[in-house]
């Protein structure tokens, strides 16, 4: 058994479908554990294909499962969590059927293994067909409501490449060298799959990756003409990259070391200058206020759940609720750290009200802070402000060219 060529992959597939599933883990912290006997880049990347395929369209594969037993399998019952990592491989990854049932059957035993070899072939002879788009889990249909119809389509594929460039005045220069399309200045959209060490400007540092709705937060704040800026929660940097690119004077903060340590080769790399701290911005405090400050606060993260599918299956009413109180709190004392005619800008890659328009409401109504309405000039084409002057993107927008993460955006000035 531990001879078959591509078993490995598909067993640590089967570990990290299971921390997430069972465990709640998100499928970074199970990647590291579940692919570390893994010998290759191609079996790693592989084994986060598949599984990242059965979240996206969980509740699709489970619903063809359930069409072929008799009695229906636990949703936790190992074999139903093999046969999900099957059918990922055979309808969207397109694996020959017998080589996905030379490498999944192994992972079960006895009756098990015989139950998923049935139910399997029987389903692969009636050719099915996933509906389209992906049928979103119920948690989430029942939170989304109506928006979900439209979230939805954007989570039927992993998401293209996206760039920002460190020098915007190049972006059509950059569209022509790379072959990208660019949705907006200093943006640059590349197709999914390519290598960024391989593509030109990567050890010169010209840009770095980035998506486009992440772009927007710190395209709000402008010029900052030497200016300072406090870039709450800062790390891996692509925010504060961004804002140091465009001028202003920068404090990154942030609590994790490792991520920190990110922030900083990045800045390394592409020549950038800031001034990384490592602190709690629960407790820390600055020396001097700032003119700007961009709060890109911790959240639940569903509006990356294209490229982050598990988010789908991971989070429910706790983890909202335990974001919204510490954004709550961040918010607070970012507030007091504004120089009167200072803006903060707030956002979150989440799709929920309690960490987007009901934390936008309450700044407004509480903390005294005057609403800066974003312009439709100041987004990438297409995208337009809310009748309040907030951003909100999620995965269905801008479908023909790509999509995007689902954003929470907001501005105000200090009076």
């Amino acid at each position: 058994m531990a001879g078959i060529s591509g078993l490995p992959a598909r067993r640590a597939a089967l570990q990290m479908l299971d921390a997430v599933m069972r465990r709640g883990e998100t499928l970074e912290q199970a990647e590291g554990a579940a692919t570390r006997k893994l010998h290759t880049s191609e079996d790693k990347a592989l084994a986060r294909a598949i599984v990242s395929e059965a979240l996206r369209w969980l509740a699709d594969f489970d619903a063809l499962i359930d069409s072929a037993t008799k009695k229906r399998l636990p949703d936790d019952a190992k074999p139903r969590s093999v046969l999900r990592l099957m059918l990922a491989q055979a309808l969207r990854l397109e694996t020959p059927p017998h080589a996905v049932i030379a490498t999944g059957l192994p992972l079960l035993s006895g009756g098990p293994r015989r139950l998923a070899h049935g139910v399997f072939s029987n389903l692969i002879k009636q050719k099915p067909e996933l509906p389209k788009p992906p049928t979103l889990p119920e948690r989430a249909q029942l939170r989304w409501g109506d928006t979900g119809e439209q979230i939805a389509p954007g989570l039927a594929n992993p998401p293209e490449l996206d760039l920002r460039l460190k020098n915007i005045a190049t972006t059509v220069e950059q569209a022509v060298a790379m072959g990208g399309v660019s949705l907006a200045s200093g943006h640059l959209r590349l197709p999914r799959g390519t290598r960024t060490e391989s593509l030109p400007g990567f050890k010169e540092g010209d840009w770095w990756v980035q998506d486009l709705a992440a772009q927007i937060p710190a395209s709000l704040l402008g010029e900052g003409e030497g200016r300072h800026a406090l870039d709450l929660c800062a790390a891996p940097g692509g925010k504060t990259m961004q804002l140091a690119a465009s001028g202003w004077n920068v404090t990154a903060l942030d609590l994790s070391k490792r991520r920190l340590g990110l922030l900083k080769e990045n800045l390394k790399r592409t020549g950038l200058k800031a001034s990384p701290v490592r602190a709690d911005a629960l407790t820390w405090e600055p020396k001097h206020q700032f003119d700007a400050i961009l709060l890109d606060a911790p959240c639940t993260a569903t509006g990356t759940c294209r490229r982050h599918p598990d988010v789908l299956h991971r989070i429910g009413e706790r983890q909202i609720a335990e974001m919204a109180e510490l954004q709550g709190a961040l918010v607070d004392r970012a507030a007091d750290w504004l120089k009167p005619g200072g803006v903060l800008v707030y956002a979150v890659c989440s799709l929920e009200r309690e960490e987007g328009e009901e934390q936008a409401a309450r700044i407004t109504s509480e903390l005294g802070l005057q609403p800066l309405p974003a312009t439709s000039e100041e987004l990438p084409s297409g995208l337009t402000p809310t009748d309040e002057g907030w951003v909100r993107t999620h995965p269905g927008m801008l479908p023909d060219e790509g999509g995007l993460d689902g954003f929470f955006i907001a501005r105000w000035v200090k009076r």
